[in-house]
């Protein structure tokens, strides 16, 4: 998903970046040499060559220092790009402008839970509320500011007892998603002695469910020490059963065994119901199969993985609503009657044009959320799927979260260019109301629009592009522009703006939101039409996009910027090294660029269902064909390249960025930068304030600099 920080902020006034090529352009040293220590791998009768395997071994004191090398270059020459200071300030200004807000908002017993993050704070800290339009009952229940002023510990995620006296959650430090189970009161926001480790990782995540009296919760574990190899401990996720007040080692197993080695667990309950629901996906990007915890205290399977159930929500009583893809690649809403085991799935919401992205449930009324290519459509039902009502929403508007307790349904609506607020679903009016869970922000985007049109791939597929820029611009190919895509595990890109994209409009520039194959808007035949042997498909997508805006004069190739981080980060190597006179400058953060490779580091293994694996012979020959880190040729004049990553990063491993740098840097034909930005977090969840206002800061400057923001001029070296 796009990296940007999360922003808030007050109109930046247009500054002066000095042109590329005029007096005193930085320059960049040298870069720190790595040395060449080929290994050569047979897959499949196929030899491949790796000159920088070494660097795979992220506790060498030789990795570390390279790396350290390698990031004080990019940050001397980052610090020096002309203008970085007042866009600095300009950034600050804008997110410590920033209204605070909620997200992750979960209702639980008529009270309203949620992050809440506000820039005076490293932290997003946990609060609860009384009412969507009572801001002053808000109290705070967990500050990870006050824990750990530094501001490396991080909230995961929580959950609120069904009696909303205590709230669960998941604590990690330094960005690493490695979570401890921790217990709050809610009414004093005091931590209970029980501590239970090892909870949550990425990228199998973690999860937690409370039994219905409030007294006890079943939570997801990974392998303590000596009950796997040191390989397999953030494998084989299982659930075990915690009362409030014992000790974990009496803490007993539940389920989980019979789970797939790369299994990701997801708990739920509720306050009303005897059941408790654990979805099991098939690692990233795989298939989803259900089991249910009844009041025989015994788990069943409702759904077998090849029942293409996934994702749902349970009922206010024995029922479990949950999006099924069997005969309908859009999706379709089935319900599943708990306390009747033989019963069939019924279908409540038939599958149509619309994709169904997200459901949720009342005592009354399923309000279901599905994506039209990337905006939002919102729909309101009664249980049974009857009376459906149509609610109205901005054109080109997103749904981000939809919450819902037993009488309340919350909805986050934003587009490009109105940050999201929270509004309140009237089943009565069958209108959306807006509430006190969000402020106005002192910045606007009345001077934007947004132009929506589709670019041609290679194989004739229609691609959706959204393209942000001031109203009345000329095409002329004069603007920088930043064109972002992540196109992977059907995750969608819909419409949405942060306040610190202010400064880059007012720079003059355009950015270009791109809905690529792999992602989900158009359902799983899109996603699945870029995954796997497939992932060509959306690398073919976003060149296009970019053509689009070259052959329509919104830019030019040197003024053309290409951004996107994890799985966007594999798209942007991809673009390096299949297409490297298109662009002017990329950024590529915490990116997976060997791809041969990158199954053997322990989290790599939850990637080969989205990804393939090399032990496919089919599989192997995609993979082999697009890997950046194979792709890279000497003596080719690549752009601009600045490169990150984080070294607490347990979702990508970070010698994908070392690797990458290294061949690039030493293949690259003279004239631009090749950057190694090199971080103490991870891949960007539980990153503090300061590190995400760092990294703004040197994106944006980067491009500004390298596109010649409001200069009208291209650099030449």
């Amino acid at each position: 998903m796009r990296q940007f920080l999360v922003p808030l902020g007050l109109a930046c006034s247009a500054f002066f970046l000095s042109a590329p090529g005029h007096a005193g352009v930085p320059s960049v040293e040298a870069a720190p040499p790595a040395a060449k220590q080929p290994i050569t791998d047979d897959f499949d009768g196929v030899t491949v060559k790796d000159d920088y395997r070494w660097m795979e071994q992220l506790s060498d004191p030789k990795v570390k220092a390279w790396a350290e090398k390698q990031n004080e270059r990019s940050q001397k020459f980052l610090n020096s790009l002309p203008g970085r200071a007042q866009l600095a300030a300009q950034i600050e200004k804008l997110i410590s402008s920033t209204p605070p807000r909620l997200a992750l908002i979960e209702v639980v017993a008529n009270k309203i839970f949620g992050l809440k993050v506000d820039p005076a704070k490293q932290q997003p800290f946990l609060v609860v509320a009384n009412s969507p339009d009572d801001p002053a009952s808000e109290n705070s229940v967990c500050d990870p500011n006050s824990i750990d002023p530094s501001g490396k510990t991080s909230i995961d995620w929580f959950v609120p007892s069904p009696d909303g006296k205590t709230v669960a959650l998941s604590l990690s430090k330094n960005g690493t998603e490695d979570g401890d189970l921790c217990f709050f009161d809610v009414e004093t926001g005091k931590q209970l002695p029980d501590v239970i480790k090892h909870v949550q990782f990425p990228t199998g995540g973690g999860s937690a469910a409370w039994t219905k009296d409030s007294a006890a919760v079943f939570y997801t574990r990974y392998p303590r020490e000596n009950e796997r190899p040191d390989a397999d401990r953030h494998f084989y996720m299982q659930v075990y059963f915690h009362k409030l007040g014992s000790p974990e080692s009496e803490d007993t197993y539940s389920i989980g065994k019979e789970f797939p080695k790369i299994g990701e667990v997801a708990l739920q309950s509720n306050a009303t119901s005897d059941y408790i629901v654990a979805t099991v996906q098939n690692g990233d990007g795989g298939d989803y199969a259900h089991f249910v915890y009844g009041p025989d205290k015994s788990w069943r399977r409702i759904t077998k993985f090849e029942d293409q159930v996934k994702t749902g929500v349970l009922g206010f009583g024995p029922t479990f609503y949950a999006i099924s893809l069997q005969d309908a690649p859009h999706g379709k809403v089935v319900k599943f009657t708990l306390d009747t085991p033989d019963a069939k799935p019924e279908t409540v919401v038939p599958a149509g044009e619309r994709v169904i992205e997200t459901i949720a449930v009342t005592t009354n009324r399923l309000v279901v959320q599905t994506l039209e290519g990337g905006p939002s459509g919102l729909y309101s039902y009664s249980l049974d799927g009857s009376d459906q009502k149509t609610v109205a929403l901005p054109p080109v508007s997103s749904v981000s979260e939809l919450a819902a307790g037993e009488h309340l349904v919350l909805a986050d609506v934003g587009s490009y260019t109105e940050l999201a607020k929270w509004f309140k679903y009237d089943t009565g009016t069958n209108e959306l109301a807006a509430t006190k869970l969000s402020s106005e922000a002192p910045v606007n985007f009345a001077d934007m629009e947004v132009t929506r049109d589709f670019a041609v791939s290679k194989d004739g597929t229609k691609i959706p592009l959204n393209i942000v820029h001031k109203k009345g611009i000329s095409l002329d190919g004069s603007h920088p522009t930043i064109l972002y895509g992540y196109g992977g595990f059907g995750l969608s890109e819909i419409p949405r703006v942060r306040l610190t994209d202010r400064a880059w409009y007012d720079l003059g520039g355009i950015f270009v939101d791109t809905c690529i194959r792999g992602g989900g808007e158009y359902g799983e035949e899109w996603h699945k039409g870029g995954n796997l042997t497939n992932k060509q498909n959306g690398f073919d997508d976003f060149a296009a996009c970019a053509q689009y805006l070259l052959d329509h004069h919104y830019t030019s190739p040197g003024k053309l910027g290409m951004l996107g981080g994890s799985n966007g980060g594999l798209l942007m190597g991809a673009m390096i090294t299949q297409h490297p006179s298109l662009m002017r400058a990329v950024v590529s953060e915490v990116g997976v660029y060997d791809s041969v490779r990158d199954e053997f580091w322990p989290n790599g293994a939850f990637l080969t269902t989205e990804y393939g694996s090399v032990k496919d012979p089919a599989q192997l020959k995609a993979l082999l064909a697009y890997s950046p880190y194979q792709h890279v040729v000497d003596g080719t004049k690549y752009p601009a390249i600045l490169i990150t990553a984080g070294l607490n990063d347990g979702r990508v491993a970070p010698w994908n960025s070392f690797k990458f740098t290294a061949r690039l840097q030493a293949a690259a034909a003279p004239g631009n930068p090749i950057l190694l930005r090199v971080n103490s977090f991870g891949h960007g969840m539980g990153s503090s304030l300061d590190q995400r206002v760092a990294n703004e800061t040197d994106v944006f400057s980067f491009f500004a600099y390298e596109l010649g923001a409001e200069s009208g001029a291209t650099k030449q070296r």
